[in-house]
């Protein structure tokens, strides 16, 4: 992912991608045209159609040279604050289209900060594991070792990476 990455900023130097500028504290922004994060790459381009033909053709570079492909399969396209022809970029890559909100290892995304809705994501993984263990034939003592061992770490992972409310 490193080769794809200089291939990225080889672009982004050449002027032939942008990124997209994101707020950070105070009055500044910072300039954003990807994040690799373990085994996902997030790519970031404004409502332009040269820009994602760029990105088009730097995803065709990296195939070529370094001969792994992408999966479009897995692969999603999510405009926002509305991107005015969506179906182009849906042809040129060949994915399907997310929507917000949506999450990304198990974290909400576009969430207000601080806000309990927030939590809402973790209240539903609670619920879904408590009612598959309810179906399952377990003393009260093995249910008692199986929320502390498993549920006990869904708290900590997501206030790790959200502020709470």
């Amino acid at each position: 992912m490193e080769a794809f990455s200089r291939l990225i900023a080889k672009a982004k130097e050449g002027g032939f991608i942008k990124g997209v500028k994101i707020e950070g504290r105070g009055e500044e922004r910072v300039q954003v045209s990807h994040l690799l994060l373990a085994n996902d790459t997030l790519l970031f381009c404004e409502d332009d159609e040269d820009q994602l033909e760029y990105w088009k053709w730097i995803a065709n570079c990296f195939e070529l040279v370094l001969g792994l492909k992408i999966n479009l399969q897995k692969s999603e396209i999510i405009p926002i604050g509305g991107m005015e022809d969506v179906d182009k970029a849906i042809v040129l890559f060949g994915c399907k289209v997310g929507r917000f909100p949506t999450s990304y290892l198990g974290l909400p995304l576009r969430a207000p900060h601080r806000s309990i809705g927030v939590w809402d994501v973790t209240e539903e993984r609670f619920k879904s594991k408590l009612a598959a263990w309810k179906k399952q034939y377990l003393s009260k003592a093995g249910r008692l070792v199986l929320i502390k061992s498993t549920l006990s770490s869904l708290p900590i992972y997501f206030m790790s990476n959200v502020g709470q409310p």
